[in-house]
C-alpha cells in the first residue's frame, strides 16, 4: 500500500538504537492497517526515530506521524542479566544485525564485527549501556565551518552551546521522588560506599529516559582507580558538563530502582504512544524507495526515481538515481581499542571479586538480588561506570611527532574536489583536537578486573558502508579500511605506552602485578605498532558519520537542517549525520540528535503555518 507523505526522515540502518517491551498490541504489522496518508514517516524506529516521533506527535496532535520499523518489538536485556556468568562478548538481549566487515589489509586483515539493534528502539536495546556524552571540543569542532559560507549563515548550530540543551532535554535529575524521565542521584549509601560524585546543573529534562549509577562495584574497582590517581590524572565531578579531560562516573542508561535498561522503545514509544491516536508504528518491514514528483526534487528528475548517494554504486545495484550523492556511505568511523593484561601475584583478599560469579551459591543469591525492588548486587552494574579521558598532548612523548605528521598529510594537495576536500577539512580538526591538552584522544572505561582498553576516540581512517550490488535489500557491505592511515598506529601506540604505565604505579607494585599483554618484551616502537595491528578490535559498536553534515562539494550528505542535499522534506536523523565521532559511547548523543531535529521540524512546520 502506497503511503502519501510530505515529509520523511530517513533513519540510517547503521545506528538503530534501543531495548525493552512497548505496546505489541498497539503495533500494525500489516500495510493494509495503515491510514491513507501521513503528514511524517519516519523510516527506522531506533534511538532517533523513536525520540523524533514522539516530539512531533506531541507537537502536532492534528499532523500523523508514521514510523516504519524493519525489526519488531522486544525484551530488551541489560548488557549483563541473569543468567550471565560474566560480561559475554554478545549482545544477548533484543534482536541485532550483526555485520561483519571486509578484511583490513593495514591491520593484518582483521575484520570489525559490528552488532547494532534490529528492534523497536534499535541499539538503546543491545548496547554497553554506557551513557557518558563527548567533548565541547567534538562539538565546537563538529561546527566549525568558518569560511564555508552555506553553513556560516544557517540559523542552526552544532556547536557544544547548540547541543548541549538537547542533553540535557532528555534527562531529569530528582532525588526521592519518581519522575518519567531521570538522571536520579545515587542514595546516600552507595555515595558513601563508592565516592560517586555529579554535578545537578548538567542535567534537566521532560523525557522517561533513565540513567543512573548503579548500587554496586566489584571490590578490586578501588585498585585500578587508585593505581590511575597515582598517574596524576585529574579527577573531575562531572563529565557530563563539557569538560571531560580526567577520571570521572559515567552515568548508566538504566532504571535507579529496578536496574532494568531503559531505551527508546520504552521511552518514546511504550510510554507516549496509548495516549496518541496520531502516532503509529508499522513493524518488520522494509522501506526500498521514496515517490517524488518532479517538482520536490532538483534538476526537474521523472517522478519514480528512488535512490539517493552515489550514481555509480546505485547504478551497479539497479537502482536509479534520484540524486547523485558521493557522501552517502563514506566517511565511515568507529572507536577502536587495543588492551593490557596483567595477572596479580599475590592475594587480593577481597570480595566480591568477578571470579566468584561462578560460584552458585553466589550466583543464585545475585539473581534474587536482581528481582527485588530496588534490585540490588553485580547483575545491577550492566557494564562499568568509570572511566579516564586523557588527550594526546598530555600523555606521550610522540606527541610532536604525531602532530607533525598531521601537518605533513594536511599540506598535501587533495586529489579531488569533493571527497578529499571533505576530508582535509576534517584532517584540519583533527589536527586542533589532538594539539588541544583539554580535547581527549584517549578512553579508558573500567570496572575492577585485571585489563584496560586503550579507545582511540578521533580515528584517522575512513571507511565506507555500500550496497550490496547483488542483493540491495540485504546486509550492505562494510570496509572499515582500518590502519589505512598509519596515524591510527601510531596514536595507538602511544596509547599502550602510556596506559601500561598503570602496573608501574605503588598500588600495582604492591599487589605483584605482571603484565600478560602486550608483555614486557613488546618493548619498541616497532614491536608495540605490531602488536597494535594484530590485536585491535576495530569496532566499539559505534559506527557513524556516513551522511555527514557538510558541503555537497565536500562530499557532505545533509545540511545543519539535516535535509538531504537537492531533495526535499528528506532529512536524516540519527548518528550517520556527525562530522566527526565524538569522545564518547554514541547513544546519548543519538538521542540528543533526535531532540535537536524535533525542534529544527517543529520551527519550521511552525513558522509555515
Amino acid at each position: 500500500m502506497p503511503v502519501a507523505l510530505r515529509s520523511v526522515l530517513l533513519l540510517s540502518v547503521l545506528q538503530s538504537l534501543a531495548q525493552g517491551v512497548p505496546d505489541a498490541v498497539a503495533a500494525k504489522r500489516q500495510a493494509a492497517q495503515l491510514r491513507e496518508q501521513y503528514d511524517f514517516v519516519i523510516l527506522g524506529g531506533g534511538t532517533a526515530g523513536l525520540t523524533v516521533a514522539d516530539r512531533l506527535s506531541e507537537a502536532f496532535s492534528r499532523k500523523t506521524v508514521l514510523v516504519i520499523e524493519y525489526g519488531d518489538i522486544e525484551y530488551g536485556r541489560g548488557f549483563f542479566d541473569p543468567p550471565q556468568v560474566e560480561h559475554a562478548p554478545g549482545f544477548p538481549g533484543a534482536s541485532t544485525w550483526t555485520f561483519n566487515s571486509l578484511p583490513s589489509p593495514h591491520v593484518a586483515n582483521q575484520t570489525a564485527k559490528v552488532v547494532v539493534g534490529k528492534v523497536v528502539g534499535g541499539s538503546s536495546c543491545v548496547n554497553g549501556q554506557f551513557f557518558d556524552r563527548g567533548s565541547r571540543h567534538d562539538f565546537d569542532a563538529w561546527d566549525a565551518t568558518t569560511g564555508i559560507e552555506q553553513f556560516d549563515r544557517s540559523e542552526h548550530k552544532w556547536n557544544w552551546e547548540g547541543i548541549f540543551p538537547y542533553f540535557k532535554k532528555y534527562e531529569v535529575l530528582t532525588k526521592g521522588v519518581f519522575k518519567s524521565v531521570t538522571f536520579t542521584e545515587p542514595p546516600d549509601a552507595s555515595v558513601k560506599a563508592f565516592g560517586y560524585t555529579w554535578d545537578d546543573s548538567v542535567y534537566g529534562g521532560t523525557t522517561p529516559i533513565h540513567s543512573s549509577y548503579p548500587p554496586f562495584q566489584w571490590a578490586d574497582l578501588p585498585i585500578v582507580r587508585d593505581a590511575l590517581k597515582e598517574m596524576d590524572i585529574p579527577i573531575r565531578q562531572e563529565c557530563a558538563g563539557g569538560d571531560k579531560a580526567g577520571m570521572c562516573w559515567v552515568p548508566t542508561s538504566q532504571h535507579p530502582t529496578t536496574s532494568r535498561r531503559s531505551h527508546s522503545g520504552l521511552g518514546h514509544y511504550a510510554a507516549v504512544n496509548a495516549t496518541r491516536d496520531n502516532y503509529d508504528l508499522l513493524v518488520r518491514h522494509q522501506a526500498v524507495r521514496v515517490l517524488y514528483p518532479d517538482s520536490q526534487v532538483q534538476g526537474g528528475r521523472p517522478p519514480l526515481w528512488n535512490g539517493f548517494g552515489p550514481a555509480e554504486v546505485l547504478q551497479k545495484a539497479g537502482i536509479s538515481t534520484v540524486v547523485d550523492l558521493p557522501g552517502v556511505g563514506a566517511n565511515l568511523q568507529d572507536h577502536s581499542a587495543s588492551i593490557i593484561q596483567w595477572n596479580y601475584t599475590k592475594p587480593l583478599d577481597l570480595s566480591p571479586l568477578p571470579s566468584d560469579m561462578y560460584d552458585p551459591a553466589f550466583i543464585a543469591d545475585a539473581t534474587a538480588g536482581f528481582d527485588e525492588t530496588p534490585a540490588r548486587g553485580p547483575y545491577t552494574l550492566a557494564m562499568r561506570n568509570s572511566a579516564i579521558y586523557i588527550p594526546l598532548a598530555n600523555i606521550s612523548a610522540d606527541f610532536e611527532s604525531i602532530i607533525t605528521t598531521i601537518k605533513q598529510q594536511l599540506a598535501k594537495t587533495p586529489t579531488s574536489p569533493d571527497m578529499m576536500a571533505g576530508y582535509q577539512h576534517q584532517l584540519a580538526l583533527l589536527l586542533e583536537l589532538h594539539s588541544n591538552p583539554s580535547a581527549p584522544s584517549l578512553e579508558v572505561p573500567f570496572g575492577g578486573g585485571t585489563s584496560l582498553s586503550t579507545v582511540n576516540l578521533h580515528p584517522f581512517s575512513r571507511g565506507s558502508v555500500r550496497l550490496n550490488a547483488t542483493h540491495p535489500l540485504e546486509q550492505p557491505v562494510l570496509d572499515y579500511r582500518g590502519g589505512s592511515n598509519p596515524l591510527d598506529i601510531a596514536v595507538s601506540v602511544a596509547h599502550l605506552r602510556y596506559l601500561r604505565r598503570v602496573l608501574s604505579t605503588p598500588t600495582m607494585r604492591a599487589r605483584g602485578a605482571v603484565e600478560v599483554a602486550p608483555g614486557a618484551d613488546v618493548a619498541t616502537t616497532e614491536q608495540l605498532a605490531e602488536y597494535a595491528r594484530r590485536s585491535v578490535q576495530l569496532s566499539l559498536h559505534h559506527p557513524c558519520c556516513t551522511a555527514a553534515m557538510l558541503l555537497r562539494e565536500m562530499g557532505g550528505v545533509v545540511g545543519k537542517d539535516l535535509k538531504v542535499h537537492g531533495v526535499d522534506g528528506l532529512r536524516v536523523v540519527d548518528m550517520s549525520v556527525a562530522l566527526l565521532l565524538p569522545s564518547s559511547h554514541t547513544s546519548s548523543l543519538a538521542y540528543a540528535i533526535g531532540e535537536k531535529a524535533a525542534d529544527i521540524i517543529i520551527q519550521e512546520w511552525t513558522q509555515a503555518g
